[in-house]
């Protein structure tokens, strides 16, 4: 098994880094794949293993790995936010009160333009989506979160972002369903203004 590493490290060495750079893109990347392409390939005894069987498993080893080490950087993507503090992030009494403040100025907004204000500030969904969630029409969504952005920046004053603001006007993000919106004769389908 010795002598296969071996083999397959001195004759195939360069083959394999060549094709670990082809993958990720990143020279010190790609030898930190074929390592341990060939540790996870060698770290059991195989009977029947050739050269050629060898660098297959590497290669399909080299793929895998720079596949998981992908998925695993997304997954912590999508939840880094949890489980660490922003180094520049707002004092925290400070965040409250806005929070207070933000949940007053929502309550002086008639249903539809909070329900829209929330979708599209709180949960940073796009006009379609927050009219499809809503059952509307874009248009009338964009009239919602007009008359509503309007409000709430009077009310808020600069503590309101717009919407080129990556700051998220409050810190949770709802995970409830939605449920479809009713006319007045109680059939699903478009609310009336």
């Amino acid at each position: 098994m010795d002598d296969d590493l071996a083999v397959l490290a001195r004759e195939r060495g360069r083959a394999l880094f060549g094709y670990a750079y082809l993958v990720s893109g990143d020279a010190r990347a790609a030898e930190d794949l074929v390592q341990d392409a060939l540790v996870r390939t060698f770290a059991r005894r195989r009977s029947g293993f050739t050269p050629d069987d060898a660098e297959r498993y590497v290669r399909r080893a080299i793929l895998t790995c720079y596949l998981d080490g992908v998925r695993r950087t997304q997954r912590w993507s999508r939840v880094r936010h949890l489980v660490g503090h922003d180094d520049h992030a707002p004092d925290p009494v400070h965040a409250a009160a806005a929070v207070v403040d933000v949940r007053t100025a929502l309550a002086t907004l008639a249903p539809q333009e909070r329900v829209a204000a929330v979708l599209r500030y709180c949960e940073d969904l796009t006009v379609p989506e927050v009219a499809a969630r809503m059952s509307l029409a874009d248009g009338t969504v964009k009239r919602y979160l007009s008359t509503a952005t309007a409000k709430l920046t009077h009310l808020l004053g600069e503590s309101f972002p717009d919407a080129s603001d990556d700051v998220p006007v409050l810190a949770t993000r709802s995970t409830r369903p939605t449920t479809t919106a009713t006319t007045q004769t109680g059939t699903p389908g478009k609310e009336q203004p």
